[in-house]
């Protein structure tokens, strides 16, 4: 493969693949195409794929929604990355000059995972919860043990779609859960893994490959500890658990949780992402890496002291090509560090 160094970005030409409903359309689209803009989060609902064609000649055909879209992306002489499949949410045609604009999301989110329930269950494990819920949705699943493990007093699903109770458990659990190429993952979100629980490489980056950067740090709004209210059923009080210190500022949490174990577990997810926030770090590539995804592992050098000296987390990327350019790529991140919550 070839080197991610300055001396040879002059040598890289951009490449990709598209493939429609099993064809590849890639030669087809490469005259016309005006952008292609690929977003991947942790959450599914981030990824999103943009594309924008022209349509002077009015040749084009604006494709049916619900047509799925297969994904690689990359540089010539090297492997492609699979970005996996889209489905078409909007197609838009516009002018004068003539244009067609496609956006899709990532596939796997429609149809019954979607559709609103009625469910509940008691005195159960959140990995049994979530085997449930990937095995009416016909997912294979991986959930991490130590996540499998957490006890479920009471869990209620009230007109609720399977994909928005597996994000709020994620949320609560400050995990991250992907629906990927008919796969459910859960993961604590420090895990950096891919969709089929692969550990994701650390990729390297230097001063001499970003275009621009914004580093932020705050601590305006640093809280030492979090506190969470839940019912206690016996003598029908409401009491309160603090994750960190408990003599500190504290935040508090708005939603009252129906055991000790389920208050204690959303302060200490939401104590993990107020560390996790404190510091930020935005980095553009000139020369995009398509390798680099959600959840991705970064360790940066040539900055300042404080910004090498973090491992940090990607939250969300955008890989772009744009008419008479190359890829690039926009990395959001945050602090990786683990468990705050000993």
């Amino acid at each position: 493969m070839a080197s991610h160094t300055a001396t040879h970005y002059t040598h890289l030409a951009p490449d990709y693949r598209l493939v429609v409903e099993g064809k590849d359309i890639s030669a087809a689209v490469q005259p016309r195409l005006i952008s292609l803009t690929l977003t991947e989060g942790r959450a599914n609902s981030a990824d999103q794929l943009d594309i924008e064609l022209d349509d002077a000649d009015g040749q084009l055909a604006i494709p049916r929604k619900e047509a799925v879209i297969a994904l690689t992306i990359g540089w010539k002489g090297q492997q492609l990355v699979d970005k996996g499949s889209f489905v078409v949410d909007e197609a838009e045609h516009s002018g004068t000059p003539d244009r067609v604009t496609i956006r899709a999301r990532a596939a796997d989110l429609g149809g019954e995972i979607r559709s609103r329930k009625e469910k509940s269950w008691h005195d159960t494990t959140l990995g049994t919860v979530l085997a449930e819920l990937a095995q009416r949705n016909s997912l294979t699943h991986k959930i991490d043990k130590a996540l499998a493990a957490i006890k479920v007093e009471h869990l209620d699903q009230t007109n609720e779609s399977d994909m928005h109770l597996i994000t709020r458990l994620a949320r609560k659990h400050d995990a991250v859960a992907t629906v990927k190429k008919k796969h459910l993952l859960f993961m604590p979100i420090t895990g950096t893994t891919t969709s089929q629980g692969e550990h994701l490489p650390t990729v390297a980056i230097t001063r001499a490959d970003g275009d621009q950067h914004r580093y932020s740090t705050s601590t305006r709004d640093a809280f030492e500890g979090v506190k969470a209210y839940w019912s206690d059923r016996v003598n029908g009080r409401r009491k309160s658990v603090v994750a960190g210190k408990k003599d500190g500022s504290l935040k508090t949490l708005k939603e009252t949780y129906a055991s000790e174990q389920d208050a204690l577990a959303a302060a200490r997810a939401e104590r993990q992402r107020l560390e996790r926030g404190m510091a930020t770090f935005e980095l553009t590539l000139a020369v995009g890496r398509p390798d680099i995804t959600a959840q991705s592992p970064i360790k940066v050098t040539g900055w300042k002291e404080e910004i090498d000296g973090e491992d940090w987390l990607v939250k969300e990327v955008t890989h772009s090509l744009n008419e008479g350019s190359g890829w690039t790529s926009k990395v959001q991140m945050e602090r990786g560090g683990a468990d705050t919550e000993k």
